[in-house]
């Protein structure tokens, strides 16, 4: 089910599907390296880096 076996066929459900999946994918990927660099700023002591790349939210989630 990838672009690049032989049998992959270029129909609108495919394209869909595997957009989408790899939007999820793209944005768990980052949600990762974000963590990673975060965690990595904390651990060596570049605190003010840390807190200008320190996300904040306006709003509440509920």
């Amino acid at each position: 089910m990838f672009p690049f076996v032989f049998e992959w066929g270029w129909d609108a459900g495919r394209i869909v599907f595997m957009g989408l999946l790899y939007m999820v994918l793209g944005a768990i990927s980052l949600g990762v390296l974000y963590a990673f660099v975060m965690t990595w700023l904390k651990l060596t002591g570049r605190e003010k880096l840390y807190g200008r790349l320190w996300l904040r939210f306006p709003f509440t989630l509920w």
